[in-house]
């Protein structure tokens, strides 16, 4: 099995509060076209640190890919507040941009 994922999940399950690793697990899944897995880590990370910028680009790809069009629109919604709030305007045009193709 992936060694990359096991330490992941591993970190997660012991309770590791460092939205990276939450965030890279979600990827992990994502990249192996866990979808269903990588959207529950995403939305656990969302909960946990929803000031996490980076997961709402890529949460809302994946979504989009999957022609899940209305909850990619969302994902990129709520990061635009949230990149906004944080003051990362290049998150927040990427995010628009992201908006603006679905």
């Amino acid at each position: 099995m992936n060694k990359k994922l096991l330490m992941l999940e591993k970190l997660t399950a012991d309770g590791s509060v460092d939205p990276f690793h939450w965030y890279a697990l979600a990827l992990e899944y994502r990249n192996l076209e866990r979808h269903d897995e990588a959207l529950q880590t995403f939305t656990t990370l969302r909960t946990r640190s929803g000031d996490y910028v980076p997961m709402y680009l890529m949460c809302g790809q994946m979504l989009d890919k999957l022609a899940r069009k209305d909850e990619a629109r969302e994902w990129y919604e709520a990061g635009i507040v949230a990149a906004k709030k944080k003051g990362d305007s290049h998150a927040a045009g990427e995010l628009e941009g992201a908006l603006g193709a679905l």
